[in-house]
């Protein structure tokens, strides 16, 4: 079945694993006469057996974070409520005292999706943490709190690169984390295509997942692994934070490219975003959303039925080996841009069909609403730079002054890239541009079309139309995912700012990691001016 298992550290990749969850929980499509789903289901979800017996079905995937960081979140949830330990016969006969903190309220959005009735909208306001927007159900298994840091602690932040990797080894020399919390989900694979790690690299969880991979590639030395790689906004945080940030963002890196098969790194731009798109960048809410929309299009092929006519569905094998062209090119740079879609066909509006999602609620069919991208922007054959789209969200450079601007991103020598266009219309065109497509392959390019990105009410309304409004309708977008010539001048950049506050005992071994990192990006292809430019 080709399963994928999600690993997601930390409070950020939690928020933006709650928006792909929910985007996968809407795809599930029931009543009679609905269109069936080009997604397998089976692929991030996994069958099972609630304590009355009723059949489950929940993601596969190992979810992280602090203590209090879950917020009203319970490891024992209704379909498994029975299940629940009892409480274990006392061996002090002493007096005890029990001390209990005060549980977290359920909020509003939870309670009414518990109870059946209208969701409300949400707010920046209303969301506290990002259990309060989550649609779906988690096995108990899946949930591990860990006690050791607190979220939002000021006495002791979960901050430093080292202290996640000192957590893990803590935690695994006690535990065995691979074998508690992994492995049981890989057992229960039929044939895993890879796993895929949502984490961040700018904090103490960069050190966590670096070591939590480097267990991996001992246990599964040829399995895929990509890790999103997510950044918090440095707008308005002290200098001496931000580069406490740019310093656990360069170990990441270090560390974490020759370990994964694809490390794509997610940021807010600090310049201005495209009029397509508003958002609060201090509301990871916000933030994660846009984060989602990008990945989970740009993903979409992974977990398509094979033979599908939605699009062509691939592997995380596959396409990793599409984009390291060199061998050693794990680092991706991944781009989106919203686009705006025509009105439903006559044939979709009078045909009458009526589709429920696994939470009960109406909506369009997955192929009533569709785009055709027709640009013929940076197309050709032999096209050997990137085209710049509305958001770049793989900056490595933000707020430091250097590196590629939006206007050098186009001169970037690209090794090869993936695009994805949301919109049944987009297959259609497709066979229009056979011979195009042909050629783009030659030269490391492949397009995949599928259907458009459902809206929940879940979902922030970061996107808009043409005429300003939010967009409520299903989303049209436009992805890629490359490899290209970039990520040089940005890690060197890096490499040149961070290398001399990180301490005298790692900062020749850091320094020379990424440095050899960035040489791979210069391979295949002759840069000029920026051959012998790395003196730092």
């Amino acid at each position: 079945m080709h399963e994928i298992i999600t690993l997601q550290l930390g409070q950020q990749s939690n928020y933006l694993a709650t928006h792909f969850w929910n985007t996968q929980e809407s795809y599930f499509t029931f009543g009679e006469g609905a269109d069936e789903s080009p997604v397998n289901h089976d692929v991030h979800f996994r069958p099972g057996l609630g304590a009355d017996g009723t059949e489950t079905f929940m993601p596969r995937t190992v979810i992280y974070d602090l203590k209090g960081g879950f917020g009203s979140m319970r490891k024992i949830n209704a379909l498994y409520e029975d299940q629940e330990a009892e409480t274990p016969a006392a061996l002090w006969n002493g007096k005890t005292v029990v001390q209990k903190q005060q549980p977290i309220d359920v909020s509003e959005y939870q309670a009414s999706l518990d109870t059946g009735a209208a969701t409300p909208e949400l707010t920046t306001q209303s969301v506290r943490y990002w259990s309060d927007f989550s649609r779906v159900y988690y096995h108990p298994r899946s949930i591990v709190q860990l006690n050791e840091y607190e979220l939002g602690s000021t006495l002791m932040p979960f901050e430093k690169w080292g202290m996640g990797e000192e957590l893990f080894a803590s935690l695994d020399k006690d535990h065995d984390l691979l074998d508690r919390d992994l492995r049981p989900f890989v057992e229960e694979a039929d044939q895993m295509q890879g796993v895929q790690i949502m984490a961040g690299i700018d904090d103490a969880w960069g050190g966590f997942a670096a070591k939590y991979v480097e267990r991996m590639r001992d246990e599964y030395g040829k399995t895929p692994i990509w890790l999103w790689g997510l950044q918090e906004p440095n707008t308005g945080i002290p200098r001496e934070k931000r580069l406490l940030r740019l310093t656990n963002k360069a170990r990441s890196f270090a560390a974490l490219s020759s370990q994964v098969s694809l490390l794509i790194p997610l940021s807010i731009p600090s310049r201005s975003l495209a009029s397509s798109v508003v958002l609060d960048k201090a509301s990871a809410w916000n933030a994660t959303a846009l984060f989602n929309a990008a990945m989970e299009s740009t993903s979409l092929y992974t977990r398509l039925k094979p033979g599908s006519d939605q699009a062509n569905s691939a592997t995380m094998s596959g396409v990793t080996d599409m984009l390291n062209v060199f061998g050693r090119q794990t680092i991706a740079n991944l781009q989106m841009s919203p686009m705006e879609p025509p009105p439903a066909t006559p044939a979709a509006e009078g045909n009458g069909m009526q589709i429920l999602s696994g939470r009960g609620e109406l909506i369009s069919s997955l192929n009533e609403m569709s785009y055709e991208d027709q640009s013929d922007s940076g197309r050709g054959v032999g096209q050997d730079h990137v085209e710049p789209l509305d958001v770049d969200l793989s900056s490595l450079d933000e707020n430091l002054g250097f590196g590629a601007s939006r206007g050098g991103r186009t001169k970037a020598h690209l090794f090869s890239q993936l695009e994805t266009a949301r919109g049944d219309d987009a297959i259609k065109a497709a066979s229009r541009e056979e011979d195009y497509d042909k050629n783009q392959e030659q030269h490391g390019s492949h397009t995949n079309r599928t259907s458009l990105i459902p809206c929940w009410t879940a979902t922030p309304r970061i996107f808009r139309g043409k005429d300003g409004a939010q967009r409520r309708d299903p989303l049209s977008m436009r992805t890629v995912l490359s490899t290209d010539s970039s990520v040089m001048t940005r890690l060197r950049g890096l490499r040149t700012t961070v290398v001399r506050s990180i301490g005298l005992e790692d900062r020749e071994d850091i320094g020379n990691e990424l440095a050899e990192v960035a040489e791979a990006y210069k391979e295949g292809w002759s840069s000029g001016s920026d051959d012998d430019d790395d003196d730092a």
